[in-house]
């Protein structure tokens, strides 16, 4: 045998003698648990929060809303003075719903889904642009809007906003 050899064994022999009574883990590797499909389930849960808003709106039901003058409404808990500043826009919407060519179908789901997203991210004011056309989104917005719990008032748009084609929306956000 060689030099190399002799040291080789006594290198494997002092190695034994140190590993001597280890048991071998059953694993050492660590298994990473499959990604879930978070895109899938945020598209789905927003998807369920606009048809659950969506329910809140009937056409049979037909709530009560003054006929001469602008488009307006409030809940009986808001201030005269807050309709007017919204009124006069003073409020500035941060969202904007442009519901020119939907359906009703359409406009409904998209409405519901609007009034979702703004109690989700707390914004107090949109604007929902229903156009002047044939008269009936224009006609049934109101009325959809009026039956929301989250709404607390809303008021034809000022001139910068829509004006006779636009609503601006005040919205009520829960506490958290």
């Amino acid at each position: 045998m060689s030099k190399k050899d002799t040291e080789h064994d006594d290198d494997f022999a002092l190695f034994k003698d140190a590993v001597q009574g280890v048991k071998k883990l059953r694993q050492d590797t660590i298994i990473q648990q499959p990604k879930k499909n978070t895109k899938q389930k945020e598209i789905t849960r927003s998807n369920r929060e606009a048809s659950d808003s969506e329910f809140y709106f009937s056409d049979e039901f037909v709530p009560l809303l003054n006929a001469d003058g602008p488009t307006r409404y409030a809940r009986d808990d808001v201030s005269t003075y807050e309709v007017k500043r919204l009124r006069r826009g003073v409020y500035v919407p941060d969202v904007f719903l442009d519901m020119h060519g939907m359906t009703q179908q359409e406009a409904k789901r998209e409405l519901g889904a609007m009034i979702a997203y703004c109690v989700k991210n707390e914004i107090h004011c949109a604007c929902v642009q229903h156009g002047i056309g044939k008269h009936i989104l224009k006609q049934k917005a109101p009325l959809w809007l009026a039956q929301h719990p989250d709404v607390m008032a809303f008021h034809q748009a000022p001139l910068e906003f829509g004006g006779d084609g636009a609503l601006l929306v005040l919205l009520s956000i829960p506490e958290k």
